[in-house]
């Protein structure tokens, strides 16, 4: 189902619209309450920290272009959850079935990441780290929250990997919940990301 899935939204975009449409309406239905309690429950175990960690409002749109902006082409090559315009990342805010979140000093957005939610219980998880605060333990937190939304919901956690994505196949060759599922096609990895102790 997950290639079947990923097939259509690199090759068949305007069905992968219309899937992500019907998505969007029955999960907001059947999940929707759900996840905006647990997303409330997790971001408040991690107040702590020196940065914040929250769900990004459609004021922050224009940080999160800047952010992406900044990084290099190379860094973006593997990272394509939706588009980067302007008008592109508002409209993304309107779909109830995709979380977006942010790690933020001050006003000034260092990370994003997300969980996009399909009805078969099962969702999707991305992030990206500015480059210059790569190595600071921002993405454990941000892998540690996304799971935990997840899994607390009671989805599966998964994600799609590049082999020829050097640096995030050596940041997750340590991630001790991720599970290699199956090969996918262009030297895609198929990863689940499964609760262990330590979380």
């Amino acid at each position: 189902m997950e290639k079947l899935l990923l097939f259509i939204k690199h090759n068949l975009f305007p069905i992968w619209r219309i899937i992500e449409r019907v998505n969007e309406a029955f999960f907001s239905l059947l999940y929707g309450r759900k996840l905006e309690t647990t997303v409330i429950e997790v971001l408040s175990d991690f107040l702590a920290y020196d940065l914040s960690y929250r769900r990004i409002e459609l004021s922050d749109a224009e940080s999160l272009v800047n952010l992406i902006k900044e990084q290099d082409e190379k860094d973006l090559a593997f990272f394509h959850p939706h588009s980067f315009d302007l008008r592109s990342i508002r409209r993304q805010f309107q779909n109830k079935a995709f979380l977006m979140m942010g790690v933020f000093a001050g006003d000034k957005m260092l990370g994003y990441f997300f969980l996009r939610f399909f009805v078969n219980k099962k969702c999707f998880v991305g992030r990206l780290i500015d480059w210059r605060h790569r190595g600071e333990g921002i993405g454990r937190i941000m892998n540690n929250i996304m799971y935990e939304i997840g899994w607390r919901m009671n989805f599966s956690c998964l994600s799609t990997i590049s082999k020829n994505n050097t640096a995030v196949m050596r940041a997750h060759s340590k991630n001790q919940t991720m599970k290699v599922l199956k090969e996918l096609e262009n030297d895609y990895l198929l990863v689940e990301f499964i609760r262990t102790k330590e979380l």
